[in-house]
């Protein structure tokens, strides 16, 4: 049995609308966050979890770490039933919400470190040594006795995975944990946690927009849209479906030519140089690139596929999310 299983996991929510003009009260109206969603993780995956905003990846999120009950339904985590046994379960998965904090926010980051090896009940022997490692691998030590409050986004995002990963948990649920970090922290945060997959053997589940944390971070990934489970693999053959368009920017020795390009090219002309958009499959690079280099002698040629981000935006667009 894998250390995950879902299977046709249901959550309803009822929203009001806003009331109309002339009503007395406002209408109810049931949203379907997830329909039926089915998947397995083993132990040690690092899973990247995507899907447009409302796709039911947060809902998921909160029911696994046992937040939220699903209206059907089951779900087993290491054994566990995390919304029936989450006294138990809780001390065995960490979680990091990019836009929620649990760490205090006045205090020294360290004093909310001590109290959460009070809360998980940790040994003194076992907090100091877990709590030396993750310092140093998140470079924390400088910041240990500065409030939480007067830490930048980055600095705080770190002390936080700090905060989960003291009770060394099995399941590290994260949950946009880059959103509104600088490159650099970014680079470190994932750093980090390739570290700590490959070191402890932890298992992440992580949900994100940045599609360079999913290239970076992970071997799988599941695709959520409409409350449904769309794909489930990697994230080279998803993106192979849809890497239907390229660009190519050439620079010609002398004026520019003139070239005759099939229809379905579309291309600008620059002063000194010509930007082409064409599909693969319908006129081959290789012919386009034999086409170019006819039309006159190429001083500076630039090929370039489109960015994951687009990519991912061409494949919400297909499956209508």
């Amino acid at each position: 049995m894998s250390y995950i299983e879902v299977n046709g996991l249901k959550k309803t929510f009822t929203v009001r609308k806003k009331r109309e003009k002339g009503k007395l009260f406002r209408e109810k109206q049931t949203v379907e966050a997830l329909k039926g969603v089915s998947f397995s993780v083993e132990k040690g995956e690092l899973v990247g979890y995507i899907g447009p905003n409302g796709a039911g990846k947060s809902t998921t999120v909160k029911i696994l770490s046992g937040i939220l009950t699903p209206d059907g339904g089951e779900a087993l985590v290491g054994g566990r039933v995390p919304w029936l046994e989450r006294r138990e379960y809780v001390k065995h998965i960490g979680v990091v919400f990019g836009q929620r904090s649990q760490l205090w926010w006045d205090v020294p980051i360290v004093d909310s470190f001590s109290l959460l090896k009070d809360i998980y009940r940790l040994s003194a022997a076992d907090y100091e040594s877990r709590l030396k490692e993750l310092t140093e691998a998140l470079q924390l030590e400088e910041f240990l006795r500065t409030p939480l409050r007067l830490l930048s986004l980055g600095q705080r995002m770190r002390a936080e995975l700090c905060g989960s990963l003291l009770h060394r948990p099995e399941l590290l649920f994260l949950d946009e944990p880059t959103i509104g970090l600088d490159a650099v922290s970014k680079l470190a945060l994932r750093d980090f946690l390739k570290w700590e997959n490959a070191e402890h053997g932890t298992t992440i589940m992580l949900t994100t927009h940045d599609m360079e944390d999913i290239a970076a971070l992970c071997s799988r990934v599941m695709v959520l849209g409409h409350g449904q489970k769309l794909y489930d693999g990697t994230l080279p053959e998803l993106l192979e479906k849809f890497d239907t368009v390229r660009t190519v920017s050439v620079k010609y020795d002398g004026a520019l030519p003139d070239l005759q390009l099939p229809e379905g090219i579309s291309f600008e002309r620059g002063e000194n140089e010509l930007s082409i958009s064409y599909a693969p499959s319908v006129f081959p690079t290789a012919k386009l690139l034999a086409t170019l280099q006819e039309a006159g002698r190429i001083s500076e040629m630039t090929l370039q596929p489109e960015n994951i981000d687009r990519l991912i935006a061409a494949m919400y667009k297909e499956m209508d999310l």
